[in-house]
Parts: structure tokens; C-alpha cells; sequence
């Protein structure tokens, strides 16, 4: 059976990535990073989700004590309360720098270990916080990467970074996660650490939003989000 390795780090969008890579046929390997967030919410979710699917996980923990993010630096506020409008105008104190080529690069390494055929990220362009390492430019530009600095592209036998949930809005996330039977109630978006998510960061409001546009209830957001009014 073919299989790949799958960036999970236990929100919707890398859940969802992961079911659809499963539903493709592919024998999926879970790889979660923590990275010195604030908040290990989501490692929980991610630890939850991979036990339901019974598939191997890896969780690794790494360092990045120059922090530089208010997901790693408590002295820097979480944008909240914004609207969706406002979100791709800059990039927001959320965006962690170089995160995802951190993350793709250990991702790609696993992968070659273990032979796999591709690597799932859950990378989303339409519905995204002004994050620059989720534009399809630079996902291009790192397939190129991983062509030419591995043992497995020199052989002509690259691994394909595959992104299927690219150009999909959050409605259409929801949708495709509901068809997967994707356990909602175990992911987590929000950026704050509490008991229930916040509403108002911006994972939130995209989240709520693509929720309410499915109609469909979101069994982790049962409240109103005033910048949705």
C-alpha cells in the first residue's frame, strides 16, 4: 500500500487533509510538531485524533527560543476581533516565521525513511490570515526543494507535496470534512489555550464562518461571534 506522511497538527484544516489522504488510499503516518506554542490545545487534538484513526503518530517537540510569534511570545497580543476583510492586508503577529518550511522539511525527512509517495499539509489559500508560506508560489517553490535535496528526487522518485485543500473556502472544508466523517468535536482552531475557543481570533471567525456558510453546526463553537454580525 502506498503511503505518506501527514502534517496533522490537530485544527480542521490538517484533520481534515489527513481523512482525505486516508479516503485516497494512502497508509497515513501522523506527524505533529510542537514548537514552543503557548498552548498545547491542538497537540491534544492532534494526540486524539490519530489514536481514533488507530495510525502511527510522531509527535516532536523543537525550539524556537527567538520566538518572534504571539503563538510563542506571551508579550504579544493575539489579533481579535477582526474582519475577514482585514485579514490578508499584512501579516498577522500570529504568523510564526518560516514555520512551515520548518515543518515540511522534518515532514519530508520521515517521508524518505519510510519510502513514502507524498506528504498531506493541510495549506488553505482562500480562507488564510495573510500567512506567506501558504501561497501556492511557495509551495511550488518548495517541491522544487525537496526534487533536489533528497536521496529520493536524485533517483527521479520525488515525493509530492500534495495540498487538498488549497483553493477550497472553509465552507467547502467543512463540507468535504463532514463527507469524511471527521470528528469536529476533537479538532481545534482557536489560537488562545482555554477551556473553549475564544470566538474572536481570526482562526475562529474563519472557522465560524465556514461553519455557519455550511450550515452546519460547529459542535466546538456554540456562540455567536459579534464580527460575524
Amino acid at each position: 500500500m502506498k503511503s505518506a506522511v501527514c502534517l496533522l497538527s490537530g485544527g480542521l484544516d490538517s484533520t481534515t487533509a489527513l481523512y482525505y489522504a486516508k479516503q485516497e488510499g494512502y497508509r497515513v503516518h501522523a506527524l505533529t510538531i510542537h514548537y514552543g506554542q503557548l498552548h498545547d490545545k491542538e497537540i491534544e487534538s492532534a494526540r486524539q485524533i490519530a489514536a481514533e484513526l488507530n495510525i502511527p503518530h510522531e509527535i516532536i517537540s523543537i525550539s524556537m527560543p527567538w520566538k518572534g510569534s504571539a503563538l510563542l511570545d506571551s508579550n504579544i497580543p493575539v489579533p481579535t476581533g477582526r474582519k475577514e476583510s482585514e485579514m490578508t492586508k499584512e501579516i498577522p503577529s500570529t504568523y510564526v516565521p518560516a514555520r512551515n518550511s520548518i515543518f515540511l522539511s522534518f515532514a519530508a525527512s520521515w517521508a524518505e525513511v519510510l519510502g513514502a509517495k507524498a506528504i498531506f499539509f493541510g495549506a488553505n489559500i482562500q480562507d488564510y490570515s495573510g500567512y506567506p508560506d501558504c501561497r501556492p508560489e511557495y509551495l511550488q517553490a518548495f517541491r522544487e526543494l525537496v526534487r533536489l535535496g533528497t536521496k529520493r528526487g536524485d533517483e527521479g522518485k520525488a515525493i509530492r507535496i500534495e495540498t487538498p485543500l488549497l483553493q477550497l473556502s472553509k465552507k467547502e472544508i467543512v463540507l468535504l470534512g463532514q463527507s469524511l466523517n471527521v470528528p469536529f468535536q476533537k479538532t481545534w482552531s482557536c489560537y488562545q489555550g482555554k477551556n473553549t475557543p475564544c470566538g474572536e481570533c481570526d482562526s475562529c471567525v474563519l472557522r465560524a464562518k465556514g461553519f455557519r456558510e455550511a450550515e452546519i453546526e460547529d459542535p466546538l463553537m456554540r456562540y455567536a461571534i459579534s464580527s460575524l454580525r
